[in-house]
């Protein structure tokens, strides 16, 4: 199996001034693409080739020797999962399932917002803020570099990616802005539910 750069589920101008086509140019054409041919590369030969992307994820995690392996599968598969949590006219607070279970664990959606707006900005670094499912019951985490829930035991129903190629080019340092612009007009809550359903 070798894979390949998804299409993403939106035209590359859909989510401005929110996140502009230039920024998909890198982030998708160039940051995505490469983690796609880095694990390409470094799995041909190997008893990894054939399985899929959370296969070599799970596989690859927490072994030093195969540390570059995790790194980029792991990559492709968040950024996989980041394009869908976005879409044209989402954001604001959900509806559905998701929205009852997160008034359950956070008491409110603004409770859940400013916690998932923390997390992404106490994330020295680059990596992720992420809404899971974990035993049944919903948290927030943040993970560092390519840490992606799957391998703490975690179900993702949500991320915003906050390595600086996510943002910068439209936000410069203004992590905050990106973040808030992320939850206020971004987010696909149906795809959020969705995965919850999963």
């Amino acid at each position: 199996m070798i894979f390949v750069l998804p299409d993403l589920p939106y035209a590359k101008d859909a989510l401005s001034p929110y996140i502009s086509a230039k920024t998909f140019d890198f982030h998708h054409g160039k940051h995505h693409q490469l983690y796609i041919d880095n694990t390409n590369k470094l799995i041909a030969g190997t008893d990894l080739y054939g399985k899929t992307l959370r296969e070599i994820v799970m596989a690859t995690a927490g072994d030093p020797s195969k540390v570059g392996i995790f790194n980029n599968a792991a990559q492709v598969w968040n950024h996989s999962f980041y394009w869908r949590c976005m879409k044209a006219g989402g954001g604001g607070a959900p509806t559905g399932a998701v929205a009852e279970a997160i008034n359950q664990t956070f008491g409110s959606y603004e409770n859940f917002a400013k916690a998932f707006k923390e997390a992404g900005m106490t994330q020295f670094g680059s990596g992720w803020a992420w809404l899971v499912e974990k035993n049944g019951k919903l948290e927030i985490m943040k993970t560092p570099n390519a840490d992606t829930p799957m391998a703490h035991g975690a179900k993702a129903l949500l991320t915003a990616d906050v390595w600086e190629h996510a943002y910068y080019i439209d936000y410069q340092n203004r992590r905050a802005d990106y973040l808030q612009e992320f939850l206020d007009k971004l987010v696909n809550w149906e795809f959020v539910n969705q995965q919850l359903k999963k």
